[in-house]
């Protein structure tokens, strides 16, 4: 059955439904009293569910606990790695530049962009294919004056098309290098399989509430050996990293939510491959002339299992996305992040789309509370919708 009452929720990109287990541990902490930084017993008691947690998100994740730097969130996580990175990177080697995707969430790009206006820093964007994949030729090409290179940020899978990126090479050719390499894996974790000790990233982050955890709360996993310059300062907590009295509550919620993100990810991930193959086949049926952005390969190289992301020619995104609506369907129009925003998208225009394309796409994001239920009323709703789409635009005026 739908997830939400009588409506189809896909949308599960920008938000997940708390898991009950993370719930449960979230409001057990919330009914104790205590700061994780007092001395007293109270404020062992909550240290101690903070320390645990920390500990249960290494095991899960395959890296040491003493990596794991809790945060208000992925946004705040992304921008303490690439705003701690380039300016420890600056002040030891006096390197400026920053490698970046061009199809980043904004929680990196706008990082990027404000330190290029306000800090010197020298921004060299690296392209990527059709699919929304980075050209790790073009990487190695930039790469070539490492010494110049502060850090380079590229996010595991794209939170609009799905597209997975080839984050071990990306490693390797970075670290080859010596510069510094952050991923953004907040849409990889839970759907991808993912070993962070492995992957041996400089900086990694995640986030709560996309793994069906409580708003609030993330993480940045650093190296130990990395250098991080904090962004906020204070009381010093997290190893100095992070300052700012940590939300017991939700890191216990958070922790549970990780483990179970981890546990059962291949089973998940073949279960949402699909519901996604069935909802692309159901449009392709209904809206013949439908285009399905991204990689269309299968497996988790490729793209993730819960990703469609479908342009319709002769629509506009935002009114496709009312109708649906009023249909009683929840999709996006992109990043959660940047909805009301009328801008066409910066990763189909990165992936070689026009304007009109680029303002025709939406986002159908499937997760473990989806159902053939929830395909279905897509599929359903899609022709009357599109129809009213394209007859609206084709009444707009026309500007030259």
């Amino acid at each position: 059955m739908p997830l939400v009452g009588d409506r189809a929720y896909l949308d599960h990109a920008a938000t997940t439904p708390m898991l009950p287990a993370a719930r449960e541990a979230w409001l057990l902490q919330s009914a104790q009293l205590g700061n994780p930084s007092s001395l007293h017993a109270s404020g062992r008691a909550a240290r101690r569910v903070v320390e645990e947690a920390r500990e249960s998100i290494a095991a899960n994740l395959g890296t040491r606990p003493s990596a794991v730097v809790f945060t208000a969130g992925g946004t705040e996580a992304d921008n303490l790695a690439v705003k701690g990175l380039f300016w420890s990177r600056r002040r030891a080697t006096g390197a400026t530049a920053i490698l970046a995707s061009a199809v980043e969430h904004h929680a990196v790009l706008d990082p990027v962009e404000w330190l290029a206006a306000d800090q010197g820093a020298d921004v060299r964007w690296i392209g990527v294919d059709a699919l929304g994949r980075v050209d790790l030729t073009h990487v190695s090409d930039l790469l070539e004056r490492s010494s110049q290179v502060a850090l380079c940020t590229v996010m595991w899978a794209n939170n609009e098309v799905g597209t997975v990126q080839p984050v071990e090479e990306l490693v390797r050719l970075c670290h080859e290098a010596g510069v510094p390499f952050h991923t953004d894996a907040v849409q990889a974790l839970g759907q991808l399989p993912i070993d962070l000790g492995a992957l041996g990233a400089d900086a990694v982050t995640i986030s709560s509430h996309k793994i069906g955890g409580p708003f609030g709360v993330g993480a940045l996993v650093v190296d130990p050996r990395a250098s991080l310059t904090p962004v906020l300062h204070g009381g010093g907590q997290e190893r100095e990293i992070r300052s700012g009295t940590l939300d017991a509550a939700g890191v216990a919620g958070f922790a549970v939510a990780v483990e179970h993100a981890v546990v059962g990810q291949r089973e998940r991930a073949a279960r949402l491959e699909l519901l996604r193959d069935e909802l692309i086949a159901g449009i392709g049926r209904v809206v013949p002339d439908a285009v399905v952005n991204g990689d269309l390969g299968t497996g988790p190289e490729h793209r993730l299992p819960g990703n469609v992301h479908v342009s319709f020619p002769g629509c506009e995104g935002d009114l496709l996305l009312m109708l649906l609506d009023a249909a009683g369907i929840d999709c996006s129009t992109g990043s959660a992040c940047t909805a009301g925003i009328p801008e066409p998208s910066h990763v189909l225009l990165a992936m070689g789309a026009d304007q009109t394309m680029a303002r025709s796409s939406l986002r159908f994001s499937l997760g473990e509370a989806s159902t053939d239920d929830d395909v279905a009323a897509v599929i359903a709703a899609l022709p009357g919708a599109v129809a009213r789409a394209r007859r609206a635009g084709s009444l707009a005026p026309q500007v030259s």
